[in-house]
């Protein structure tokens, strides 16, 4: 059994926790997540099939780790020793490229990240370089990034699954102006317990991240299909098993369910930009389904240009879920405030659906015009921000 450790959004480690359970994955610290990770990280137990399935399935995880080793260091004479040890060669290839590529540290006398980097960079190839009787390493091959930790002087060595981050589906061939990451808008759907039977509308879908993810989740696609992981180039990499592993979440795919999954844009080019998107994304389902013989086709969100002052309620009730612009797009704080004074008039149009807009903006809710107080925090890249939710709709959650 694997321990392998799932990094997300800073407040999504409940949503990424009940996820993993949902594969049949246990957490390290029992059913509470709480005790299964720190900030943005949560820890489970995994077959060796869940090396690939993990990433393959995940919608909002960022990057799947193996956890290599774990040890208490309050020197760098521990911290060497403790990575020299790890069985690096049954891991790694003659000529990959290690790169460690983040150290985090937090209460440990072991508090230079960059000495740690090096101290451990060091390690790897000096076991490596005994064990394979090589004074150096090619660094010919693919890269293999390595992440390390240290709470509480434990350093948690972790070896990279990944590859390029998890929020990068493979699907989307532009994203626009500073684009909602794919993982943080299935945290968004997931906070707003969004059904696949409740209406949905994005009135800012920008390059259509919220509704895409919505479809591939309500016909219940693993986000993965479309790309390749840093897993299917380590050497213990099994590939047939990981083709029986996509054949098996192929037959997931339902392919039998209605959806009402919509999104708007003022801007024309956005929203030729989002269905191209919604189609690349939908395609490569298709595509799964094409392997197991399955012809058919999951239903594409639907995506048409409007104001959103324009817009009024397609059906008595749904979700209105939205990234709008805001400073770092718009340019400056008081024009982001007008355009949150104009939204107020959503809740008008909009009056049975519940409402959520995600904003690094603090003065929004004096600028709404309504308040709540189910604010969930997120930290989204480097970016602190705030999910407002309104709850307002008869049947949430049904």
């Amino acid at each position: 059994m694997n321990i392998l450790v799932a990094l997300c959004a800073v407040g999504a480690e409940k949503i990424l926790g009940n996820e993993i359970k949902h594969l049949g994955y246990k957490l390290a610290g029992g059913e509470d997540t709480k005790n299964a990770g720190l900030r943005g990280r949560v820890a489970f137990y995994g077959d060796d099939d869940a090396l690939f399935r993990a990433n393959l399935c995940l919608r909002t995880a960022d990057r799947v780790y193996l956890q290599l080793a774990s040890y208490n260091a309050t020197d760098f004479d521990q911290l060497f020793d403790g990575a020299y040890t790890i069985p690096w060669q049954d891991f790694l290839r003659k000529d990959s490229r290690i790169v460690v590529d983040k150290v985090r540290t937090r209460k440990s006398k072991l508090n230079s990240e960059h000495s740690v980097q090096g101290i451990v960079h060091k390690a790897i190839y000096s076991k490596l370089g005994d064990v394979w009787h090589m004074a150096s390493l090619p660094e010919s091959g693919e890269q293999s990034d390595v992440r390390v930790y240290l709470d509480d002087n434990q350093v948690s060595v972790l070896l990279d699954l990944s590859g390029l981050p998890l929020h990068k589906r493979g699907y989307r061939a532009d994203g626009g102006t500073a684009p909602l990451r794919e993982t943080t808008a299935a945290i968004l759907l997931q906070e707003m317990m969004w059904r696949r039977k409740t209406a949905l509308h994005d009135p800012f879908c920008g390059s259509g991240t919220i509704a895409i993810e919505a479809a591939l989740y309500a016909h219940n696609v693993s986000p993965g299909f479309a790309r390749k992981f840093a897993v299917e180039s380590l050497p213990f990499f099994d590939k047939k098993k990981a083709i029986e592993i996509r054949r098996k979440e192929a037959e997931k795919i339902r392919t039998d369910v209605e959806t009402r999954i919509t999104g708007s844009d003022i801007d024309f080019e956005a929203v030729e930009r989002a269905k191209k998107n919604a189609e690349h994304a939908c395609a490569a389902a298709d595509y799964a389904l094409r392997e197991i013989g399955v012809d058919a086709r999951i239903l594409r969100p639907k995506f048409y240009q409007s104001d959103f002052s324009d817009l009024t309620a397609p059906y008595e009730s749904g979700i209105l879920l939205c990234n709008p612009p805001y400073g770092e797009r718009l340019g400056d704080d008081e024009e982001a405030c007008a355009l949150y004074r104009r939204m107020g008039g959503l809740w008008d149009a909009f009056s049975g659906w519940d409402i959520g807009i995600i904003t690094a903006n603090e003065h929004f809710q004096s600028n709404f015009g309504h308040r709540t107080g189910a604010i969930k925090k997120l930290k989204a890249g480097n970016l602190d921000t705030s999910l407002y939710i309104y709850t307002r709709s008869k049947n949430q959650g049904k």
